[in-house]
């Protein structure tokens, strides 16, 4: 379905109440709207402590923030922000949450929605035009762009990374050694979820072989307790090569440190797609996750057809290279081999360090 509208829209709401990875994935098709647009007042709604990524974003006028379950007095402030005062609303969520604040906000309305059952009627029936979920084969970044077609606008694939005007001198105070003029490796060693992890192994390996070739290591990751703690014992194993940022910096001084970078390794987490989207060298080791779906978008890669297969040993394109665990069972597209966010993954587990090493070199050489 599309929609033709008959005047510019001075009014834009896209609507990414998800993840933090999932506001970043949604910046081309921000972009798309802002080429189409320039100038309509474009916001974006977020959930509370998810807008990070879009940190000094030219394309975005103001960053709404609402708590993934407000309270009723939540709900009011949020009303009293959006109620109808959009000319258009754009869901790149196909929750029932994105749809029912599109038709809140917006006089007309576009989403994405999961399926064509009955129980889903009433989210095509409120969207002025819609595209349909496709949560297997589609990467989430053409499945935004989806979006465009519908309103037939120009596609724009970039992904724009946060932004920090006082980013240098930021890191010139956090940073604890030369880093511009050193050679440096930034690694993402603790995700938010268990069954997305690498062993401890395996970080402390690949972190004597880097500075066995004369690489500094930088930490980066969340303030998150555990998060913070886990970098900073994995630090103290190194204390002259390397050095923890973990909850320490925004994501706009963060996409910094990483341009400036000789490369990066990290799971599947929002700052691999950060470190792809930065351009530099990004070693991504991925799982359970479908990486059609979820893969890194790599720096200039524009193209309607995903980066990435479903499953290969390893995987190159532009300036990422994928590299999955082993297992016929990959990706099995499940939360860990209990199927919950803290569970296990085997596949994971059983990656040696040595098989990330080798695909670092080969990142690194071709």
């Amino acid at each position: 379905m599309s929609l033709r509208l008959a005047h510019p829209p001075k009014s834009i709401l896209l609507i990414a109440t998800r993840q933090i990875g999932d506001v970043l994935l949604v910046t081309p098709l921000l972009r798309s709207l802002r080429a189409a647009w320039p100038e309509a007042q474009i916001d974006v709604l977020v959930y509370t402590n998810k807008g990070g990524m879009l940190e000094g974003n030219p394309d975005c006028n103001n960053v709404i923030e609402s708590d993934e379950h407000p309270d009723f007095k939540g709900y009011q402030i949020l009303f009293k922000t959006i109620f109808r005062n959009y000319d258009l609303a754009v869901s790149s969520q196909a929750n029932d949450r994105g749809i029912l604040y599109a038709f809140l906000a917006g006089k007309k309305r576009i989403g994405i929605v999961p399926n064509l059952t009955r129980q889903s009627l009433w989210k095509r029936m409120i969207c002025n035009a819609w595209k349909l979920l496709d949560n297997l084969h589609t990467h989430t970044v053409i499945q935004n762009l989806l979006l465009a077609d519908s309103l037939g606008i120009q596609k724009y694939f970039e992904i724009i990374p946060p932004a920090d005007i006082n980013a240098i001198e930021e890191l010139d105070r956090l940073l604890q050694f030369d880093w511009r003029n050193t050679e440096y490796v930034v690694l993402h060693p603790f995700p938010m979820w268990r069954y997305k992890r690498w062993t401890d192994e395996g970080w402390k390996a690949l972190s004597h072989y880097l500075i066995a070739t004369g690489k500094f290591i930088v930490l980066s990751g969340g303030n998150a307790k555990e998060e913070t703690t886990y970098c900073e014992e994995l630090a103290a194993h190194f204390p002259e090569r390397m050095q923890s940022l973990a909850g320490k910096t925004s994501f706009g001084v963060l996409s910094e440190v990483l341009k400036h970078a000789t490369a990066y390794i990290g799971p599947d987490t929002a700052t691999t797609h950060l470190a792809a989207a930065c351009g530099i060298p990004t070693l991504a080791i991925y799982g359970p996750t479908n990486p059609v779906k979820w893969g890194p978008w790599p720096k200039n890669y524009h193209s309607e057809a995903s980066p990435w297969k479903m499953a290969a040993p390893y995987q190159r394109v532009g300036n990422v290279l994928l590299l999955q665990g082993l297992g016929e069972c990959v990706p099995c597209h499940e939360e860990g081999c209990d199927r919950h966010k803290n569970s296990e993954s085997r596949c994971l587990n059983e990656l040696p360090s040595q098989r990330v090493i080798t695909a670092l070199e080969i990142l690194m050489t071709t």
